[in-house]
């Protein structure tokens, strides 16, 4: 609704609604970028009525509470707030719930996301016919999954290391028709290059729980050296971890259970 989010004053107490549109910045760049020159972090300050400085504090202190950068001794700010701490519980694990309400915040004040965005322009306004809610609520959830993806991979692909951001894709591991509840999930995901993306949705490589690639025997047994030389020397090889959001095992084995062909 209109008017849900009012824009604070500079030194004002961060409002739960701000909470959630730093946290959606937060899984949008990687944390090493949360400075108050990226352009994204600017535009938010811009939207919140803060300076970037105090943008990055936020964003430091949803870094406190990360596991994933706990594991890599990476430490966020310390003195977080309670409502930042009720915030990431909220939205942690219930990835369609942060992206609906994020974007439910944003159009409120008559400002959205500008589609396919490297974080140069975070906010544009609305142009033409509203879409379809169904298209709207995928195109959405598409938009904050491959940005989650491909920051937490540094824009690289985690088996080949291609780093051409425009031939990435960020990759459902359990698909997207399978599983409404996992369609914005991080955890569900991996950067792959379009053709390994491929060969991962057809079922011709895996990737096992511990995170090392598997290519099918089909492709192994092949007389074809290009195949051999582009693909299965992948085989065995672990492929580079996410600087967050760890592919969840039990979704690597669904896809081992269900869709590669061993």
């Amino acid at each position: 609704m209109p008017g849900t989010l009012k824009p604070k004053k500079y030194g004002e107490l961060w409002s739960r609604e701000e909470l959630i549109l730093a946290f959606g910045l937060y899984c949008r760049i990687p944390f090493k970028n949360t400075k108050a020159n990226n352009p994204a972090v600017i535009e938010l300050a811009k939207l919140l009525h803060r300076s970037p400085a105090s943008v990055v504090r936020k964003l430091g202190n949803f870094g406190s509470f990360d596991p994933a950068l706990q594991i890599r001794q990476v430490t966020g700010l310390v003195h977080s707030s309670k409502l930042d701490r009720e915030v990431w519980d909220e939205f942690h694990d219930d990835w369609n719930k942060l992206v609906l309400k994020e974007r439910e915040l944003r159009d409120a004040i008559g400002l959205q996301p500008k589609n396919g965005s490297d974080a140069v322009e975070l906010f544009v306004r609305p142009q033409g016919p509203s879409e379809k809610s169904v298209t709207r609520k995928a195109r959405i959830h598409q938009l904050f999954f491959r940005d989650a993806i491909l920051s937490s991979y540094e824009d690289t692909c985690c088996i080949t290391g291609l780093g051409i951001r425009e031939c990435l894709i960020a990759s459902h591991i359990i698909p997207w028709s399978t599983s409404e509840n996992l369609r914005a999930d991080p955890h569900n995901g991996l950067c792959l290059s379009a053709t390994f993306d491929r060969l991962f949705d057809s079922g011709l490589i895996t990737i096992t729980h511990d995170l090392f690639v598997v290519v099918s025997k089909r492709l192994r047994n092949s007389s074809d050296k290009r195949t051999m030389d582009l693909i299965c020397q992948y085989h065995g090889a672990p492929i580079t971890l996410p600087r967050r959001f760890l592919p969840m095992p039990e979704h690597l084995k669904w896809h081992q259970d269900n869709i590669f062909q061993g």
